[in-house]
């Protein structure tokens, strides 16, 4: 089971897009009941990464993690949103 950490300002508006479209797109993709997704703020990425496979971002992360990011503004924007979710299946080792 994959667990992606899914992180913008509030931890509740953009996140909460990006995890509903996400979780659409990797379950057409055949990835349903392989994963999970968890929805923080920004400042709480740092604290919570280790218990995680890779992060999805819909806000600027500045400083580097141990684990994948991903940048999540596609899921909002819908541009470039297939190469998006090729590179988190990558990175997820799929």
């Amino acid at each position: 089971m994959k667990k992606i950490l899914l992180c913008c300002g509030s931890g509740i508006a953009t996140s909460t897009a990006a995890a509903a479209r996400l979780k659409e797109k990797l379950e057409e993709r055949g990835f349903a009941g392989q994963f999970t997704t968890t929805q923080c703020k920004v400042n709480e990425v740092e604290s919570k990464i280790e218990d995680y496979d890779l992060v999805v971002s819909t806000a600027v992360l500045t400083q580097s993690f141990s684990k994948p990011v991903v940048q999540g503004i596609p899921f909002l924007t819908g541009i470039g949103l297939d190469k998006t979710i090729d590179e988190i299946i990558s990175k997820l080792g799929w």
